[in-house]
């Protein structure tokens, strides 16, 4: 209670002071000097973005320092962006790019379902320009056409007398300085500003600085920056010689999607059929490796068609291959083989050449990812002996990787050695992506064994290479398969958190979008959270507005329909659905067996028996899961303990006839969450007559998906309204220190890091409503 005739405390808010006239700045110092005197709060708001003459400078200048406290408020992280970019489904590394983390940008963006300026945005910019000088406003423009920034030297030659306004503009806050040069603060505002350049101005600053640029005074053009002024002023020649060359020079340096986006660019200008198909062929190169199946199936594709066309054999046989990967990931596995058959049918024509080994190399690769072992080293053979004919060591190593492989997965130590060997002499010969297919083997075996130690040595590493030299479709593999590590290793949080991350950053469907969904339905089926069947639907992409060729519909590898037969069976058990386990494996479990796959013919034999499913067990099925199905429970737990996998460890000693070990079983499932396996072995043991089992979570706590006690969700929905911990700990009557950590325990249930981040996915989960 307030104590008798105590006054209330004054706040005293000032809104956008930078703009304030002199006599409120003078009403704002003589407040702040005598803010002592009286029982008040003086907040005051401003952009910091004074240039040093300022006079609001002078007025925070003269305020008692041991009474102020400057709060700055700090742009949105990327991984928060990516938090609300997630809930849109907007892509959240370009809109981090775009807007550099400005909470203004970042919503009205997502408000408008992902539009490239909104109009708020480009209003607000526009009105922000227009209070500058004329001068200023010459300079922003000539440094809205030269992205990624613009040197001085090329300013002044822009720009030429309007130089002198330099520090108005930085003093706005539209453009700061940078070691190279200057540029704009959020890249949505130079596009914005550009946008709003009559098409004779823009036209005419960008003739001047490809001219400039072509002859600059230190080091060598910039063939990226020549060949974007040359599409803007629309000079095919120039464009047609500057962006391939740019395009080679990103790929030397792995930006491969930078090199894809020159090449798209050049294709745009190429009216000579010979070069188009080219051109398209680099493109889609490059954009395989980013992982931009699509844009790479697409651009393969006319690349196809246009060689053919031209009676031109080889490249015809070089545009087979990549489009028999794309098939093949895409799931058209049949399609695949063909594309790849014929291209060495093609080049058989032929006199033995390279090319030959490469196709051959491509076939071993095709059959080691459809799970073909025999066909896999057949023609990584075939394709060595070519290879060591012609000494093109980056075919040898690609075969190497192949066969290497088939024998690591079949427990042959000498195939693990070989994959290693290949690894390093790949990194150290910079054949990036033989390198990439080694780590992705590595890691898969690895995963597959249950071998963690085997898989830490290389799933950082490899996540870091290809992540350094934008090889988006091996980092989604690598990252997909450490969720399922994760899974395996009981670390569900992190499993999640994974597999989010895959979907986020995938630019396309494919085998590691596939993994990451099974693992993500998986975690919340064992959890007994929603959204599981969510997590298993794969959105189809949406056709371009008048496009001729439709896009092709993603679909499950062989590899990735034996993971998500898996989860499906296992989920299908958990929500006491057996009769459907039959169903959704009995494809992949063929499949599996065709291919002799002992890790997927042993899990998918295991959930059929767990759903009742009597039949022998086929030859080569991996042993950890067939023990249970033998009914040696004992052993199967002791392997599943020693491998470091808790959940299948906790479901083997379930299968015990000792009511003590049932028991312990269910308090392991309990303890990892694990309350849909948990409530199958709690009724197993009321069936026996067994009463005072621990009830684990609470019912309050199963109401929602993090698995929140009631307490937590009250701590919670004050975190969201933004109280601090003493201020949440007055509310409810409680310590700090309890409060503290209750806050802990709901940033791990979440799995985020700060309490914003918390509020937010609260909000998402519709968590952070009163109690």
């Amino acid at each position: 209670m307030r104590e008798a005739g105590r006054r209330a405390p004054t706040i005293v808010v000032f809104e956008d002071v930078h703009w304030a006239d002199e006599a409120t700045l003078d009403v704002l110092g003589l407040l702040g000097r005598r803010i002592e005197s009286f029982p008040a709060l003086l907040v005051a708001t401003y952009r910091d973005e004074l240039d040093r003459a300022h006079p609001l400078r002078v007025v925070l200048g003269e305020l008692p320092s041991g009474r102020v406290r400057r709060l700055q408020l700090l742009p949105l992280s990327s991984s928060a962006v990516a938090t609300l970019a997630e809930r849109e489904g907007a892509d959240a590394e370009q809109l981090y790019r775009q807007t550099g983390g400005n909470p203004f940008f970042v919503t009205e963006v997502l408000a408008t379902g992902g539009e490239e300026i909104p109009q708020s945005v480009r209003d607000a910019v526009l009105a922000r320009a227009s209070r500058l000088s004329a001068a200023a406003r010459t300079l922003l423009e000539a440094v809205a056409i030269a992205p990624p920034q613009c040197e001085l030297w090329l300013l002044e030659a822009l720009a030429g007398g309007a130089l002198e306004r330099l520090e108005e503009c930085l003093a706005s806050g539209m453009l700061e300085a940078q070691p190279r040069g200057l540029v704009f603060r959020h890249e949505l505002a130079r596009l914005a500003l550009e946008e709003s350049l009559p098409p004779n101005r823009r036209l005419a600053l960008h003739r001047h600085a490809l001219t400039v640029l072509v002859t600059p005074p230190a080091g060598a053009p910039d063939l990226a920056r020549l060949a974007h002024h040359a599409e803007a002023v629309a000079d095919a020649q120039a464009v047609l010689k500057y962006a391939p060359a740019a395009a080679v020079r990103a790929a030397s340096v792995g930006a491969h999607r930078e090199a894809a986006a020159l090449y798209a660019r050049a294709v745009r200008f190429a009216d000579e059929a010979a070069v188009r198909a080219d051109l398209l062929d680099s493109q889609a190169g490059e954009a395989y490796l980013t992982g931009d199946f699509v844009e790479s199936f697409e651009a393969c594709g006319e690349a196809l068609a246009g060689h053919r066309a031209a009676g031109a054999v080889r490249k015809e046989a070089a545009s087979l291959r990549l489009h028999a990967r794309l098939l093949l990931m895409l799931g058209r596995d049949q399609d695949a083989i063909a594309a790849g058959r014929k291209a060495v049918a093609l080049l058989e024509t032929l006199p033995p050449g390279r090319d030959l080994g490469v196709s051959y190399a491509n076939l071993a690769e095709l059959a080691l990812t459809r799970e073909d072992p025999g066909q896999a080293i057949a023609w990584g053979q075939r394709a060595l002996e070519l290879a060591h004919e012609f000494g093109d060591s980056e075919t040898a190593r690609h075969a190497d990787v192949s066969i290497g492989a088939i024998e690591a997965q079949r427990g042959d130590p000498a195939g693990s050695a070989k994959l290693e060997r290949t690894l390093e002499a790949a990194i150290d010969a910079g054949f990036e992506e033989v390198a990439a297919r080694a780590f992705d083997c590595l890691v898969r075996t690895a995963v597959r064994a249950r071998s963690f130690a085997a898989m830490d040595r290389y799933l950082a590493r490899g996540v870091d290479y290809c992540s350094e030299r934008d090889l988006g479709n091996w980092r989604q593999s690598l990252v997909a398969l450490g969720a399922h590590a994760d899974l395996d290793h009981g670390r569900w949080s992190d499993a999640a958190a994974g597999a989010a991350r895959v979907l986020r950053t995938a630019r396309t469907q494919g085998s590691a979008p596939a993994l990451a969904r099974s693992v993500l339905a998986l975690v919340r089926a064992r959890r007994g959270d929603p959204g599981v069947d969510d997590a298993l639907k794969f959105p189809l992409p949406a056709d371009d507005a008048g496009s001729a060729r439709p896009r092709p519909v993603p679909a499950a590898s062989p590899t990735s329909k034996m993971y998500l037969a898996a989860a499906r069976a296992e989920i299908a058990w958990l929500t006491g659905q057996p009769t459907a386990v039959l169903q959704v494996t009995e494809e992949a479990f063929d499949l599996a067996i065709r291919a002799d796959a002992g890790w997927a013919v042993g899990e998918l034999a295991y959930w059929r028996w767990r759903a009742g499913i009597v039949e022998e067990v086929p030859a080569g099925a991996d042993e950890r899961h067939t023990l249970s199905i033998r009914g040696e429970w004992r052993r199967a737990a002791e392997y599943w303990t020693e491998l470091g996998c808790p959940y299948e460890a906790a479901l083997a000693l379930a299968d015990a006839d000792d009511i003590d070990l049932m028991r312990r079983a269910l308090d392991e499932l309990q303890q990892l969450g694990a309350r849909a396996a948990a409530a199958i072995v709690a009724r197993r043991l009321r069936e026996r007559g067994v009463r005072g089992l621990p009830r684990g979570p609470r019912p309050a706590t199963q109401l929602n998906p993090a698995g929140l006690t009631r307490r937590e969700l009250e701590v919670l929905s004050f975190v969201a309204q933004g109280l601090r911990n003493a201020q949440i700990a007055e509310r409810l009557v409680l310590s700090e220190k309890t409060v503290d950590h209750h806050v802990a325990a709901i940033l791990r249930k979440l799995d985020v890091r700060t309490r914003g981040q918390a509020a937010a996915e609260a909000g998402r989960l519709g968590l952070a409503g009163p109690s």
